[in-house]
């Protein structure tokens, strides 16, 4: 992609060093992903109904790597129809309160006002694995399928190198097969990152996908919606097992665009449903020139 020299202007201005000649230049003041998780909360309330919980979590940023993070509570109701027929019964309550572990918990099917404030304790820069880098380090990574996997392989290695190091100090059995079990579920897991994370050209997220559908262990489950109505391709992570826990992860990606549009949860301890830890979580990733705000309340 060319990039003029407005652009190349702006981006020294930002502070930012011109990004190559085959590069993305930014297409907006910011790269922003919005992320809206809904999951049942796991203790039931009223007569004994459960509700779902959403919430909102918005990131900013710009192409200097500054970051601003946006969050607010979307509000509670009743998980199925059978649990809305229960809180009915109850009288349709608006709230609900209880003590836990020492804690209040207050829930709400009122979404919460929310907040949005810059992230001034990270550096600045943008989160790749284990370190940050900068846009033009993003704009550098290999738009090549199998060089792609090459890096992200290697990375995922040296992380499991210092995951297996640092778990000696509290269990002297740990080794490093603990980890290397789910090695292709750890690779794929970084490809997916790169379908919405941060502002990749478009030829390194369709890198990624590549890289994402032909790990060892990932099920291509065909056609699918998400529960905002977006068409994409389905594909299942290698199930991830330990110490009881079986964790299993689905995906939809929108083909065109290559971005995540949704994430399914299912985590299972003992073969019971871990509620408050499973569940859907829906993506919109994209430029925009609009400035950091409390997430809508939708």
């Amino acid at each position: 992609m060319r990039i003029t020299l407005a652009v190349a202007a702006g981006l020294l201005f930002a502070g930012v060093a011109a990004v190559p000649a085959s590069a993305d230049a930014p297409k907006g003041a910011y790269w922003r992903v919005e992320t809206i998780y809904t999951t049942t909360h796991p203790r039931p309330v009223g007569s004994g109904y459960h509700l779902t919980q959403r919430n909102v979590t918005t990131e900013w940023l710009s192409p200097n790597g500054k970051a601003w993070t946006g969050m607010r509570e979307l509000g509670a109701r009743p998980a199925t129809k059978k649990d809305e027929a229960a809180w009915r019964a109850d009288g349709s309550p608006t709230t609900w309160d209880y003590r836990t572990e020492g804690m209040k918990i207050h829930l709400s099917t009122r979404p919460g006002k929310g907040s949005v404030k810059a992230q001034e304790d990270r550096p600045d820069g943008f989160r790749l694995g284990e370190k940050y880098v900068s846009y033009q380090q993003l704009q550098e990574l290999p738009t090549d399928a199998e060089a792609l996997r090459k890096q992200l392989t290697a990375e995922v290695d040296a992380w499991i190198d210092e995951a297996a190091e640092e778990a000696k100090s509290t269990d002297p059995k740990a080794t490093r097969n603990d980890w290397l079990v789910n090695l292709d579920r750890y690779v794929a897991e970084r490809a997916v990152e790169l379908l919405y994370v941060n502002p990749v050209p478009d030829k390194v997220r369709a890198a990624a996908y590549q890289v994402l559908k032909t790990t060892k262990g990932v099920g291509d489950l065909g056609r699918d919606k998400d529960p905002l109505g977006r068409s994409g391709q389905k594909l299942a992570l290698p199930v991830s097992s330990r110490k009881g826990t079986v964790l299993k992860q689905q995906l939809l990606v929108d083909t065109s665009a290559m971005t995540l549009l949704a994430e399914y949860t299912d985590l299972k301890d003992g073969g019971k449903a871990v509620l408050g830890k499973s569940g859907v979580t829906t993506y919109k990733a994209g430029w925009t020139d609009d400035k950091p705000a409390v997430p809508a309340a939708s």
